[in-house]
């Protein structure tokens, strides 16, 4: 399988969260290919179902397809287009990029301010806000409203890069790349004898709340569940302890929102396999749909296994696919060694 080209594929479409539609048709196409089962439930969270040779549990692993972006606010008689975020936006980085506004067709525009030369003294020295920034089309208030409406979506125009040594750059990568790394784990499990069915969820909303993962979870109910996420990758100016290497294997999270005996049986096999790996202590709220699985109906026990990946919500989020690789062995070494015994002592602590 080709990471790369799998990744292409996936953020090929646009999702912002509330909007997933144009993604989750080819989401459900490649699920298609890697599952025996697929189906879409009412949030429309796509679901892939590999069924194990007794069925007697069930594990469910999930990674959210939607996005961050924007949504129209407000047409001005001048024709520019005033907008706010869908999920947490670093507005530092929106000044210059080029949008795509998906209104009754999809238009062009780029994202402008006022220039420096024409800035007060002390606008200089502070960041852009929101407010300070709109949408130019080109088109004039008479053609452009009859296109797009208050509250249609926004996303970013761009194009993926391939970097050396494996790196790949793009928008979307949170958490697109957690699909692929699930498609990777349904390809490695074709080796394996495993008795659990596998339940493969790519999940909607979770920049926005996390919903997805509360009806899907809701709707399964596993046994075991386990998020496919991404954490912040190793940067300048940034505490080695609180970011993780790219190219150094998944990060696998522990703490309250994480059942320890599944912390332990990825770790030890991460061990025995002699895969590369590191470690999230993390204290509290993870922030991701580790949190939803884990407290849904009357709980479930719950991993996170994060993708590092650089300038986070940022349209160059950076990742290494290697990493992606790696999650997807770990992630069907620990399904294949799921058995009843394992099942049951998660009740206990």
């Amino acid at each position: 399988m080709d990471i790369k080209d799998l990744l292409k594929e996936l953020i090929t479409d646009h999702s912002p969260s509330g909007r997933e539609p144009e993604a989750a048709f080819k989401v459900k196409e490649l699920f298609g290919k890697f599952f025996d089962e697929v189906k879409v439930d009412k949030l429309g969270n796509i679901i892939g179902k590999k069924t194990g040779k007794d069925s007697k549990f069930k594990v469910m692993i999930a990674a959210h397809m939607d996005e961050i972006g924007m949504m129209v606010t407000k047409i001005e008689e001048r024709g520019f287009i005033r907008f706010t975020f869908v999920g947490g936006i670093d507005q530092r980085i929106l000044l210059g990029q080029e949008v795509l506004v998906h209104g009754k067709e999809i238009v062009h525009g780029i994202i402008g301010s006022k220039p420096p030369h024409l800035q007060e003294p002390d606008e200089k020295s502070k960041a852009l806000k929101k407010e300070d920034l709109f949408i130019d089309t080109g088109l004039p208030y008479e053609q452009i409203k009859d296109i797009v409406s208050v509250g249609d979506f926004i996303t970013f125009k761009r194009k993926p890069v391939e970097l050396l040594n494996n790196h790949f750059a793009s928008n979307a990568l949170d958490d697109k790349a957690g699909i692929a790394a699930i498609l990777c784990c349904i390809e490695e499990l074709k080796k394996l004898v495993f008795s659990a069915d596998v339940y493969g969820v790519a999940t909607v909303q979770e920049e926005v709340g996390l919903r997805g993962a509360i009806t899907s979870t809701y709707g399964i109910y596993p046994d075991i569940g386990i998020a496919v996420d991404v954490g912040h990758g190793n940067i300048p100016d940034l505490p080695e302890e609180e970011t993780f290497k790219l190219g150094k294997g998944p990060v696998i999270a522990l703490g309250p929102n994480i059942h320890p005996k599944i912390y332990e049986r990825l770790k030890n096999l991460a061990d025995e396999y002699k895969l590369p790996y590191q470690i999230d202590p993390n204290p509290s709220y993870t922030g991701t749909d580790a949190w939803s699985i884990q407290i849904t109906r009357a709980g479930v026990p719950t991993g996170l296994i994060s993708i590092p990946l650089r300038y986070m919500h940022t349209t160059v989020e950076t990742l290494n696919t290697e990493d992606i690789k790696l999650i997807g062995r770990l992630l069907a070494l620990f399904i294949a060694s799921v058995d009843t015994e394992f099942v049951e002592g998660l009740k206990c602590y």
